[in-house]
């Protein structure tokens, strides 16, 4: 189906997919092989080898690009191998500026694996975005944002950070994990990349670890899809079905998730125990008059703080919740429960979390969509 000017919520049921030509059937087969057979050598149906192609991978691949209002879009078999094909578009002694608050996966590839390449990254606040002039140079090529940020739920100025970007001739890579396409679609407001870990909203089943990008220029498409195919990154046809599946209910997902996540956010404010709770909806968040001009809703994710700031309680907390699952990971149909500083941001020094904002008694909820009521109950006999 043509994208054309459907609406999100038909194009996520109905964008990439097409009736079976063999036997009509409504969903997208599985096309399990490693290889297709050829005529003769180069005469093919379009498809050589599996690395390279596939046609469940190709249905995913256009669904993407049109949630995210892109002309293209690649997958990868996890989010943080397409974060490592982003960053193979760089070479040594070039310089990437990075917001400061971002998944600890992401921090620790850049530092740990890339940066011994001789590329070097600057971490930094971008609640302002005229921050980033001051670490622009002659080597600067890409600007790196997650919004909102992960854990600490900031808010960057997409628009804003576009038009440094492209005043400087560098690549904007925007991770939209956090606001899925149903509530934030990055290339609208400037963004080059759009970068998923779609293991978490697009799935949105807790089943398949996936990653995906988005982009609108061709060119920057065939440097990437040279990568993806070289460096073999590829996620299987199941893989890829169980993704495109879950788009197909992505928005009456998130439209829970945002409604549950608002009233929870609520609860943990009132709460006499409860210390700070950052969630993007709150009209005192920092820069929620930025997120209220690129979202279409504020989601389930939430952090909170004890309001003594104490690990240890925090740490009782974790233990007692039953319906929040205590796991790493976020934005399935499950409410989850986490602790950055041991789990998802281990991998980030202790005095730069602290430095950011990232305490140590800080807990992370990836909001479900159980029964609301539940979920408060949970919470209440957890923090007491």
């Amino acid at each position: 189906m043509s994208s054309g000017n459907y609406k999100l919520e038909t194009k996520l049921i109905h964008a990439g997919v097409e009736p079976d030509p063999t036997t009509g059937a409504i969903m997208t087969p599985i096309y399990q092989t490693s290889t297709y057979v050829q005529a003769a050598p180069g005469d093919h149906k379009g498809y050589e080898y599996a690395r390279t192609q596939n046609p469940t991978r190709d249905a995913l691949q256009k669904s993407l690009a049109a949630i995210e209002n892109g002309n293209f879009a690649l997958c990868f078999g996890s989010g943080m191998a397409a974060t490592d094909a982003v960053i193979k578009l760089l070479h040594p002694e070039d310089e990437v500026i990075v917001s400061n608050d971002l998944y600890g996966g992401t921090y620790r590839i850049m530092t740990k694996v890339f940066a011994n390449y001789g590329i070097k990254f600057h971490f930094i606040d971008m609640s302002d975005v005229a921050n980033i002039n001051q670490y622009l140079t002659s080597k600067t090529k890409m600007i790196w944002i997650e919004t909102p940020t992960n854990p600490l739920l900031n808010v960057i100025d997409i628009a804003g950070c576009a038009e440094i970007a492209k005043a400087n001739n560098l690549l904007l890579v925007c991770d939209n994990t956090f606001a899925s396409p149903f509530l934030q679609t990055p290339l609208d407001h400037g963004a080059d990349i759009v970068l998923h870990s779609a293991t978490k909203y697009l799935g949105g089943h807790s089943d398949v670890v996936h990653g995906a990008l988005i982009m609108n220029d061709s060119e920057l498409e065939q440097r990437l899809r040279f990568i993806q195919n070289s460096c073999g990154a590829v996620p299987g046809p199941h893989d890829c079905w169980l993704v495109l599946r879950g788009i197909k209910t992505l928005h009456v997902r998130m439209e829970r998730h945002c409604q549950n996540g608002e009233t929870i956010a609520k609860y943990l404010r009132n709460h006499p125990k409860v210390g700070k709770v950052l969630w993007v909806g709150f009209e005192d968040h920092p820069n929620h008059a930025i997120a209220k001009k690129q979202m279409r809703g504020f989601g389930g994710m939430i952090s909170f703080t004890l309001k003594n700031d104490d690990l240890n309680e925090a740490m009782e907390v974790l233990k007692k919740t039953k319906l929040f699952s205590l796991a790493e990971s976020l934005g399935g149909v499950e409410s989850l429960i986490g602790h950055p500083a041991t789990m998802t941001h281990a991998s980030i020094p202790r005095e730069d979390r602290i430095k950011n904002g990232l305490v140590d008694s800080l807990i992370r909820l990836s909001v479900g969509i159980e029964a609301v009521e539940d979920l408060i109950e949970d919470l209440a006999q957890a923090i007491g």
